[in-house]
């Protein structure tokens, strides 16, 4: 009898032992593990919930890289990139990096980030929002971009980033969207400058026409998000009466 007392109590004592160092290990693991990819761009959005909208719900997948479809647009994207001007790859060069102040072409030369501080501020943070979405589905259809499938595409620097769905396209839309809300009797001129931007990006074989597409659906659920927000709803309002201002000053 004393000999099963003493064995259960050295168990017992071996198993505290146990728990007591294996312990702290869980928890450093759990500390260190590094935090999802949502989790950290949700942490950069602004007018947006985590998750709205998805671009993995909302858009269909790209062509399989195999398939009929996917030849086609290989096809197109060669005959858009070798068929565009000089002057449009320069343009679409100069638009790697772009804000809704590319769009003062559209609107008016008093549309400049030195009269509309307020203006600047609230885009900044509409492109930031729709910059996270559109990561996000890069990173989840994960498609190869068309100099990636075939290297004699490559051109100028190089993205590392997926394809689909564009982020330019997705971006310019999202911008021009909310613009056109702010200036509706530019709004034709307005939208029809995100859609050159967005095409730029074919001519120069960073994408495919479906990534194009892709992306203005993506825009359009942004925007559609937004208007729910009332932060949004609020700073709109304040950039609507600082642009009429710029706008009015500019015409006396």
């Amino acid at each position: 009898m004393k000999l099963i007392r003493s064995r259960l109590l050295l168990s017992a004592a071996c198993l505290g032992a146990l728990l007591l160092t294996t312990a702290p290990l869980r928890a450093v693991d759990d500390t260190m593990s590094a935090p999802t990819t949502q989790a950290l761009k949700s942490t950069k959005l602004h007018f947006l919930k985590p998750g709205q909208p998805d671009a993995a719900a909302l858009l269909a997948p790209p062509p399989l890289i195999d398939s009929v479809e996917q030849a086609a647009e290989m096809d197109e994207v060669r005959a858009v990139y070798h068929a565009a001007s000089e002057v449009d790859k320069q343009a679409a060069y100069g638009e790697k990096k772009f804000s809704v102040f590319n769009f003062t072409v559209a609107v008016g030369p008093y549309f400049v980030a030195t009269n509309l501080p307020k203006t600047t501020a609230f885009f900044e943070q509409v492109q930031l929002d729709a910059e996270t979405v559109t990561d996000l589905g890069k990173d989840y259809f994960k498609r190869p971009r068309p100099f990636t499938t075939d290297p004699s595409l490559a051109n100028g620097k190089l993205e590392k980033s997926f394809s689909y769905p564009s982020g330019h396209s997705t971006e310019s839309m999202v911008l021009a969207l909310v613009l056109a809300d702010l200036i509706p009797d530019q709004g034709d001129a307005i939208i029809a400058h995100a859609r050159t931007i967005g095409w730029h990006r074919v001519q120069i074989a960073r994408h495919y026409p479906s990534d194009i597409f892709a992306g203005r659906t993506l825009a359009r659920a942004i925007t559609r998000e937004f208007k729910q927000n009332d932060d949004f709803q609020k700073e709109f309002a304040e950039v609507k009466k600082e642009i009429e201002t710029a706008r009015s000053t500019a015409k006396n």
